[in-house]
This record gives structure tokens, sequence and C-alpha cells, in this order.
């Protein structure tokens, strides 16, 4: 297969599609819609999953597992809820197969499920079935809760890692004894996703809460985080969800009060899936392939020897190990790629389009004179070091690597959030730069489907710091308070 990728400028889209396949993240399955996520893609996934994982922990938080299955009738207990999911389910109506007289399998039509069972799309009906068991008082609050789990959610038109029919995520579910616990935790939550993208993911994002018609359904309020992709698209990156009492009515879930009162707790919920791994590769590759950030890179790392004879791959090999060992010391992951199956130029080529940050080269040379060739992925700059400098630089690189993706992206980023006054100046933002648009809007619903329905921007979130700020709406010229940040998303 040819390594060489349609340019950004080309085809955006095209190129995005044809990255994720050639650095062998992921590849369409033979099921529609789903992907199988390849060794290399699944090695990041592990690095965010540990990440979030440790810091979930860190803020009281333990996880546990539910089952794929929810019975239809969990669904219907929750009336806003069901309507937001129901044309993504897919449901299990059969639990046998048999041989036909052909010979073929086909469905055994007298093996029918009593009650439908629901593949799970989200598991907040089938975790509040059983808080009601676990929740007698206010002494068994608050449950915190993480489960590591896939979901189906039956998508007519996908896209690797973006949007597919089965994906990975975490799903937070926590009950608290009042509404100001439940609040605290869903901010809290969105605070601990923000962290982890512009710490990890060096990618920046607005942390803001969407409005009535974006809002996870059955949820009195969501939290969210929006990034800003290199095409000016925004991408919703993680959520939090403010539930109120809803699913504690719907499934009964009461407790008793220091008071001896009976009352339903209070719920949040939230979530972030490997939709973050097109985040990544959105936000910081270029036309030559992957760029990973050095935290969540899988091999931050690699070595290429240049040789002629099996005497000089021996000779380096040798100092090579003696290298690697001092940089695995450090928690830094190495890869001593010697294969000889493999020139050179063609490895350089390979880990460039996958994205290692830091590639070095040695050769017979080198060892004679005590250095080695060490070049940067982020900005393609090469640079001739001593051996005995290596464990230091590279320590200091990988840093710097990590500040300037970051820097790279949010420069980005905040030259394209532009205030307009005017839906004329709206939609020829919109056509002409793209990004993130601030402008006053009436806090109608219809209003916002009118914008959506003529431009295809949404409001993705009304920022958590947007000040108070009389205005007129840019499409209907209703009075306004403050501005919220329209785009076209993911």
């Amino acid at each position: 297969m040819s390594k060489k990728l349609t340019t950004r400028e080309e085809d955006y889209s095209k190129w995005y599609n044809e990255l994720v396949v050639k650095a062998d993240l992921a590849e369409n399955s033979g099921v529609r819609g789903c992907m199988v996520i390849k060794p290399y893609g699944y090695a990041i996934w592990e690095k965010m999953q540990a990440e979030l994982d440790r810091m979930f922990k860190e803020t009281g938080h333990e996880n546990a597992y539910f089952p794929i299955f929810i019975p239809k009738s969990y669904f219907s207990k929750e009336a806003s809820h069901v309507d937001g999911f129901a044309k993504e389910c897919a449901v299990v109506t059969h639990y046998r197969l048999k041989t036909d007289e052909n010979g073929n399998v086909v469905v055994d039509e007298t093996a029918k499920l009593e009650e439908e069972l629901i593949v799970r799309p989200t598991s907040e009906t089938i975790i509040w079935d059983t808080y009601r068991k676990w929740i007698e008082s206010y002494r068994d609050l608050p449950i915190l809760i993480n489960q590591w789990a896939n979901v189906v959610r039956w998508e007519m038109r996908t896209r690797l890692f973006l949007r597919t029919a089965e994906f990975l995520w975490q799903e937070g579910h926590t009950a608290h004894a009042t509404k100001d616990e439940a609040v605290t935790e869903s901010k809290l939550m969105q605070g601990v996703y923000a962290d982890f993208a512009e710490n990890f993911m060096a990618m920046p994002v607005i942390k803001g809460f969407k409005s009535e018609s974006e809002r996870f359904a059955g949820a009195l309020e969501t939290y969210t985080i929006e990034a800003l992709m290199q095409d000016g698209k925004a991408l919703q990156a993680g959520t939090s969800h403010f539930l109120g009492q809803n699913f504690a009515k719907a499934f009964d879930v009461k407790f008793t009060t220091k008071e001896g009162k009976r009352e339903h707790v209070w719920a949040t919920s939230w979530g972030v899936s490997t939709r973050l791994m097109g985040a990544l590769v959105m936000t910081h590759s270029d036309d030559k392939g992957l760029v990973l950030p050095p935290k969540l890179a899988p091999i931050q790392v690699v070595i290429v020897p240049i040789h002629k004879t099996d005497e000089q791959l021996d000779a380096i090999s040798q100092k090579v190990d003696e290298l690697t060992a001092e940089l695995r010391k450090k928690g830094i992951s190495v890869k001593y790629d010697k294969r000889t199956t493999y020139k050179p130029g063609w490895k350089f080529a390979e880990y460039e389009l996958k994205g290692v940050p830091l590639r070095i080269a040695m050769g017979p040379r080198d060892l004679e004179n005590g250095t080695l060739e060490i070049a940067r992925r982020d900005i393609l700059d090469k640079k001739t070091i001593s051996i005995d400098e290596t464990v230091f630089y590279v320590e200091k690189i990988l840093n710097e690597i990590q500040e300037n993706l970051f820097n790279k992206a949010i420069n980005y980023r905040d030259t394209h959030i532009t205030e307009v006054n005017s839906f004329d100046e709206f939609k020829e933002v919109l056509e002409t730069k793209g990004g993130f648009i601030s402008a006053h809007w009436d806090g109608t619903s219809e209003t916002e489907e009118q914008i959506k329905n003529l431009t295809k921007a949404t409001i993705r979130c009304i920022p958590n710091n947007a000040e108070k700020e009389d205005g007129n709406c840019i499409f209907s010229g209703s009075k306004s308070e403050r501005r919220v940040l329209f785009a076209k998303a993911y």
C-alpha cells in the first residue's frame, strides 16, 4: 500500500480516513458500521484509559460492570431518555439458532424472548434499577461508580472512531443525597475531562453547558468540553450530565435522610469514548501522517540502526541496549527496530507516518564519534548530539514537544473564535473561515433549529465563563443576555 496521503487541503475527510487506516490505528470490519481497532490504535486507547482511570480513582470513583443487555421495559420508565435513543437501539428478540432442511443457519422462531432485550446504548436504566437495591439510607450515599464498556448505537452514517455503531467508552454513574452534591460532581467531572484533554492530549477545550435541545436525553443540564479540529469543525470531546431526580423517580430509588424522611436521590452520568482517538488524530496530525503528543504515544522514541554488515549491527546494538535501558529507567517507552527486512529509509517513513515523537538514527561513524542523530516529529527537525547527553536531551525534548503541540493547537483555536453581530456575517464566517462563532442568541429552541436548518451550525456550548452582555439575537433580533458558541461539528 502506498504511504502517501491525500493532503488536508485537497480533501480533509479523505485525509483523515486514509490516515487512520495507513497508520494502523483501525479499519472497517465485516460488520457494517463497526471497526477493528488495531494494536497500535489500541495501545493509544490503553494509554488514554490508564490516565483517565487514574484520574477517576483519585477523585473517589470505583469501577464496576453492568450487563450489556437491558430489558425493553426499563426504557419505558423514563420518557425523554427513550425518545433520545429509540432510533439507535439494537434489539435482541430470539435466543437460539437452528439449521433448516437446506443446511442453512436460521433463527429458531420457537425461541422468542418473552421480553426483548436492548443492546446498551448507555446504561442509566440498568444501573438505576440496580441502585434501587443498593440504596436505603443516607449512609449508602454517595455512590461513585464508573464502568469501562462497549455500547451500540445503530448509526447509519459511520466513520472510524468518530461515529461507529459499536464503540468503546467509560460511563460514570453517581448517586447523591442532595442536588448541590450532584451538580458539584457533574462540574468536577467536566474539569477532569478538560484536564485530561489539555494535559495529556495537548488539545485545548472550551468548557461550557449545552442548550436545552442539545442536552443528553433525560438530563437537566449537560456540561461539555468542546474542541476545534484543523478543518474548522468542532468536536464534542466529553460530556457530564446532571440528571436531577428523573432516573431516581423512574426507578423509585429513595433514601432515608438524617431527619428520617424518604426522598429521591440525585444523579449524574458522564462519559468519553474512542471518539477521543479521532480528536487526537485531527488536532495534531499533518500531511505526512500522525503527530502524537508524547504522553499518549505508544512509542516515544524509536531507534533505527544504519549498517551494512552484521558486525556493524552487533556493535550498534550493544550501545543501543545500554541507551535503551537508561531511557526506560526514566519511564520513556523505546523501540529498537533492527529488522533487516526493511531499509532505514522505509523505517523513517513508517515511524513518521505513525507519529513517533522522537527518532534516533545511529551508524558506525556515530559509534566512532560518540554521537547520534535525533529527529523531532512535530517540527521535522534533525540534530546531531553526543550519545552521553541523549537521556537528558530526550527527556527535555519530549516535554517540549508536548508543550509545543498544545501551544500550536490553542493558537489555531484562539484565532478561529470570531464574534459576529448579524446573520449575514455569521454565514460568511461559517463559509470562509469556520471555527467557533460567538454570537447572541435569543434562547429559544425555534431559533436554534432554524439556524441549524439553514447553515448546519449548532450551538456547541454556552461557555462557563460567558459574561452577561446585552445584545440582540443574530437571527430573530430579540433581546439576548450573552453570547454562545456556534460551529459546524462532527
